[in-house]
């Protein structure tokens, strides 16, 4: 059995993009990062992923908060962090990105088996009709519930 902790999402990804398709990546991490994502004190608010070369994969923008205890020896909140994948999935998402409109965000970091994971979405981005239709869908959504408790 998986024993898995989300410790970040990025709500704001399903908002804001349609999500295509979902790959799993571990994230190359400096000793301090691990201890700051364990604690949750991650963001993935502006965070992407860049693929350079069409070779490797970067986790661009995460924000993970320098460690307290690590002192003189943390990291730089915003570094680019290196994404472990293999060449077959880096060349799939390269071809994906290519096309207009489409990136690559994260939408959440989870522990699974005391390893940090990332899991990256292929997105195409809303407009905003779009966004205003994932609105209505979500108050109609509410008021349904509400009208099913009374």
């Amino acid at each position: 059995m998986e024993n898995v902790k989300i410790v970040a999402t990025n709500r704001k990804a399903k908002f804001e993009y349609f999500l295509l398709e979902t790959h799993e990546a571990g994230i190359a991490l400096q000793g301090s990062e691990i201890k700051s994502i364990r604690a949750g004190q991650i963001s993935l608010a502006e965070a992407y992923v860049e693929i350079r070369d069409s070779l490797e994969a970067w986790l661009v923008d995460a924000h993970i908060a320098p460690y307290v205890q690590a002192s003189r020896f943390g990291h730089d909140p915003l570094r680019p962090r290196k994404l472990l994948l293999h060449s077959e999935e880096i060349r799939k998402l390269w071809d994906a990105v290519r096309q207009k409109g489409v990136t690559i965000v994260p939408t959440k970091v989870y522990l699974k088996d005391g390893r940090a994971k990332v899991e990256i979405a292929v997105a195409k981005g809303k407009k905003l009709y779009d966004k205003r239709e994932t609105i209505a869908k979500r108050d109609a959504e509410r008021e349904m519930k509400r009208g099913a408790m009374e």
